[in-house]
């Protein structure tokens, strides 16, 4: 049989709101815009969408901040706007996901407003890390700081760059003494977990958005929300050490929530689903939000960030399908997303330095690359992201793909410090170079300044010259393209039940170990009467003759693959 669930083996299409289209030519995307594009997203074969944030905000994080979690932000269109689009996406036999962000609100939020108005209690015997849980401040964390007030109350560091405590005035506008807990921005003031009515708050939210009809939640930070008691410092990291906890993420009490949460999803036939953005290692520990009664999936961030080396992705996708399996969960597979370089340039090589030395001057998470200035190889870039697209999608498992991966994009960074709105940016002073570049609008045609993006040539981000071959109607026409590689696996990966999910009665892949070390060859075992199918690919220098005598299902590009030859940075699906 094929999975019993459809997200146990689904693709899942992620769309940007500021950047998929823009429908009143304003720069910024809209829910008009995304509701123009549902015949794309049916064309190209998805089987869910998931929306960022579409919430109010006043955007100092890309709408991670939110600040009304039951409405849409009005640069983006309606309430009745999205229920417009849930039914579109419904009656094109698709499936429809939300972001939510569960671990802090918007410094705009009503609670947030609320909680600065609250009268301080400020003298000198206070004690350096108490807590001020008075009134509206139950829901957040604010802390007495250190040096009597003057000092934040702990070492932790946000994920932003610097200090995750920013100090409250008085009344009078001087220096209060008391600090709020915020892991990313200031103005995302941490939520306090432990607090019942944030609980009840949040449990009306999912409610609020299922009975409107959405099929599941993205949920951000799933890993956070829950703080060590005590807040102690974070320890020092020592290389090499795995058993140094950082007490603001992975902590074991978040996973009542994540119950209680279930038990909502519970309530609606069909149940209704959720994914976990959750960066937590070793894998075993990250299987642990997915047990029955916790999340149905979650992302797989270790193999989004695997190097271009055979072995380490065979290593990632070995542990992670056997993590998975402890809680008999589904494996995700994705290899872009809003946080990280788009695959095109991730995999590129600096032109001039070796593979080896490429890889040391990266590092993916949230903008903290170095060396992006340098010129890349995206030719061969392109190549690569081709190839392990088509190898990932056939993994056992659910699969993510983001704007524009399709389209075979590469990163920008030819924006102007004055358009870069990446907190991670600002906060570094440019130190880091933050993640605007991987949001560029899309390009849908050759018309116009914005590329199809709108009629009017506005775009918040500037798009390259480089696209302008790149768009989606160019793409169409060409049979050689990534997008239309693109609609091609995914309607066989649909057609070919080897390629379902992972079930009961069939292993979900068997390795192939008679291949050179740089190329990584398995096979899915044939079911429901179909047959086998080899995925092989290569990420070596050098072509490689293929053991095996299969006819070609698909190829990563008319040249990947003949007479048993398979190319440098190239895959290939084959019976098997």
């Amino acid at each position: 049989m094929r999975t019993k669930e459809w997200w146990q083996e689904a693709i899942v299409y992620q769309v940007y709101p500021r950047s998929f289209a823009d429908a009143n030519g304003d720069g910024i995307g809209d829910i008009t815009g995304i509701r123009s594009r549902v015949p794309y997203l049916q064309e190209l074969g998805v089987d869910a969408i998931w929306l960022s944030p579409h919430y109010p905000s006043p955007m100092l994080d890309a709408g991670y901040d939110v600040s009304d979690y039951r409405s849409v932000w009005e640069t983006f269109g309606t309430l009745e706007e999205i229920e417009a689009l849930i039914h579109e996406v419904h009656d094109a036999g698709m499936r429809m996901f939300i972001d939510i962000v569960p671990n802090h609100t918007s410094w705009d939020h009503e609670w947030f407003k609320e909680a600065l108005a609250y009268p301080l209690e400020n003298n000198a015997d206070i004690p350096s890390g108490a807590r001020f849980a008075d009134g509206p401040w139950a829901r957040y964390h604010l802390l007495r700081g250190r040096d009597g007030g003057a000092s934040v109350p702990n070492n932790w560091e946000s994920v932003f760059g610097g200090p995750t405590w920013h100090q409250v005035n008085d009344a009078d506008g001087n220096p209060s003494g008391w600090w709020y807990l915020h892991i990313f921005d200031k103005s995302q003031p941490d939520l306090d977990w432990d607090n019942n009515e944030v609980r009840a708050e949040f449990r009306g939210h999912l409610r609020f958005w299922f009975d409107r009809g959405i099929d599941g939640f993205r949920i951000d930070v799933a890993h956070g929300l829950a703080k060590a008691a005590g807040y102690p410092d974070c320890p020092e990291l020592v290389e090499g050490d795995a058993t140094a906890k950082n007490p603001y993420w992975d902590q074991d009490g978040l996973h009542d929530v994540w119950r209680e949460w279930r038990a909502v999803a519970d309530e609606y036939d069909p149940p209704r689903v959720f994914v976990a953005e959750a960066w937590v290692q070793p894998a075993e520990r990250n299987a642990r939000y997915l047990r029955k009664d916790e999340l149905h999936t979650g992302f797989n961030f270790p193999y989004l960030r695997a190097p271009w080396n055979a072995p380490r992705m065979r290593e990632i996708i070995d542990f992670t399908l056997a993590a998975n399996a402890i809680e008999n969960a589904p494996t995700t597979w994705v290899l872009e997303n809003h946080d990280v370089w788009r695959s095109v340039t991730r995999y590129a090589p600096i032109i001039g330095r070796t593979e080896a030395e490429t890889k040391a001057n990266m590092n993916l998470e949230l903008g903290r690359e170095v060396n992006w200035e340098a010129d890349r190889d995206l030719e061969v870039g392109a190549a690569r992201a081709r190839a392990n697209f088509l190898s990932m999608l056939a993994l056992p498992g659910t699969a993510y793909v983001y704007q524009g991966q399709e389209l075979g994009l590469n990163e920008v960074f030819e924006i102007p410090a004055e358009m870069r709105q990446d907190p991670a940016f600002i906060t570094t002073n440019g130190e880091r170079v933050g993640r605007d570049g991987c949001r560029v609008p899309l390009p849908w045609s050759g018309e116009g300044d914005a590329l199809g993006f709108n009629d009017t040539g506005a775009a918040w981000l500037p798009q390259p010259d480089s696209w302008k071959k790149l768009h989606a109607d160019a793409q169409s026409a060409d049979a050689n393209s990534m997008l239309n590689l693109a609609r091609t696996a995914l309607k066989l990966r649909k057609e070919l039940s080897a390629l379902g999910g992972i079930t009961d009665d069939v292993e979900p892949l068997v390795w192939d170990n008679d291949v050179p070390a740089d190329v990584l060859s398995f096979v899915r075992p044939a079911r429901l009467g179909g047959h086998a199918i080899r995925c092989v690919l290569n990420v070596g220098t050098h072509a490689v003759t293929l053991p095996y005598d299969g006819s070609v299902i698909l190829k990563s590009d008319e040249s990947a693959y003949s007479d048993g030859l398979l190319n440098p940075n190239a895959s290939v699906w084959l019976t098997a």
